[in-house]
């Protein structure tokens, strides 16, 4: 026996069926914004990475020299990729660029609730506009993909925020002083107590008063007292952006899911505006279901023009958490319409209804091992066949088959040239 990898999963076909259908409603309403669909490399060099944040991230990396010689990793997100394809045919595309996938990626990490070593994600980016509306299209995408999940107002929430604030704030203090190092410090201050929060704070190049009156004031979010305390015009400025892009949710169908919390920073040092992310309203689940904001940097840092852009990444073990918290996990069993039962040499007649009934769509199964009547029957209830036609070769010297609804337990006996016939989905209900 071998065992399976720590922080790696395996999905059996029911639950397999259920994370499916949840893709498929985040997949499907991207679609319905006019994202399209865009398929990436597993493998990429590790430069990508390193160039940005240094040779201590490779601990975090599955990464090894190729037989090439060259240094390249299993891809830990997205946002480098889809970089680098933006400025290889940055050109060429329209704008904006409006892209979405959903594929695995791979982190070496402390396994936790929510995070594994390999997780899924799909992300969603618009490249190509500075403009509000793009921000509250990535907030609205986000809402009507939860809401198409059967989640509500009441299950999750948008905590909502702008790096230029944070960093506008923090310049007003006149000390020498590692800005990032201090947003990094804000992003996980809800998983630290008060003291641990203030000496990174304090390690970041505040004084012990100013880090406290830093938290208390962002603490509080309120934006006049923000704005009225650094008296900056970067402040200002986001301030007024904030309150643009809230203002198009608000048309977009979002702003009720949003709330101002200024002590959402999101940690990745390339984020240079909006930032949001989204947590359980009831706290069940501990960490942040998924988050994004705008990064009008990157694409210029990789070598391309400079370009505007905005994203999201929903991970799906823990949307697949708060689904199950909020009781509208679907059902991880799978669905079968139709199954084909064999009795005696009636191969050939039981394969044309098999044919016949997937041409127009349906799931169907029949019987590839050679069983029993009984056999046939209890594994056609094993995998939750909803009708069972019954080709036996007595039925057919009368030119007949039988259709059982497996649910009811009845069954009638139908003319074997007229099923499946012209209907779309047959059923004992059409015969009676």
């Amino acid at each position: 026996m071998y065992d399976r990898i720590k922080g790696f999963r395996d999905f059996y076909p029911g639950e397999m069926a259920a994370r499916r259908a949840t893709i498929d409603v985040v997949e499907e309403t991207a679609r319905g914004y006019g994202f399209r669909e865009i398929g990436t490399p597993a493998l990429e060099r590790a430069e990508l990475w390193t160039d940005k944040s240094g040779d201590d991230i490779v601990d975090e990396l599955y990464s090894f020299e190729d037989q090439g010689g060259r240094h390249v990793t299993l891809t830990p997100e997205l946002t480098p990729t889809v970089a680098r394809m933006v400025v290889a045919k940055q050109q060429a595309l329209s704008k904006p660029i409006k892209w979405f996938s959903t594929r695995p990626f791979w982190r070496y990490e402390q396994v936790q609730q929510g995070r594994q070593r390999e997780f899924y994600q799909t992300n969603v980016d618009i490249f190509g506009s500075s403009e509000p509306e793009a921000d509250a299209e990535i907030l609205a995408w986000a809402a009507d993909a939860l809401t198409g999940l059967g989640l509500t107002g009441e299950h999750f929430e948008f905590r909502i925020s702008h790096r230029d604030i944070l960093g506008g704030v923090l310049e007003s203090y006149d000390t020498d002083l590692d800005t990032d190092a201090a947003i990094r410090a804000v992003d996980k201050s809800d998983k630290l107590s008060q003291v641990e929060y203030h000496d990174l704070l304090i390690g970041a190049g505040l004084t012990a008063d100013q880090a406290a009156e830093f938290a208390d004031l962002i603490a509080g979010g309120d934006l006049e007292d923000v704005e009225a305390f650094a008296d900056s015009e970067r402040v200002t400025d986001a301030v007024e952006n904030l309150q643009n892009v809230l203002a198009a949710a608000e048309d977009f169908g979002a702003r009720e899911y949003c709330t101002i919390s200024l002590e959402t920073a999101r940690g990745l040092d390339y984020y240079t505006g909006v930032v949001f992310e989204c947590f359980d309203s009831t706290g069940e689940v501990s960490r942040s279901i998924f988050g994004g904001g705008r990064y009008d940097d990157l694409i210029e840092s990789f070598g391309g023009q400079p370009t505007p852009a905005v994203g999201v990444a929903p991970g799906h073990a823990t949307l697949s958490l708060l689904c199950q918290r909020a009781g509208v996990w679907p059902e991880e069993e799978v669905q079968t319409e139709y199954y084909v039962l064999q009795v005696g040499d009636t191969r050939t007649e039981a394969a044309r209804i098999s044919r016949d009934l997937r041409e127009t769509g349906h799931v169907v199964e029949t019987d590839v091992a050679g069983r029993s009547f009984g056999a046939q029957l209890n594994y056609a209830d094993s995998i939750n066949a909803e009708t069972v036609v019954i080709v036996g070769e007595q039925d057919l010297e009368n030119d007949e088959v039988t259709i059982k609804d497996m649910e009811s337990g009845d069954q009638i006996q139908v003319p074997v040239d007229s099923f499946p016939g012209d209907l779309e989905r047959p059923t004992i209900d059409d015969f009676e």
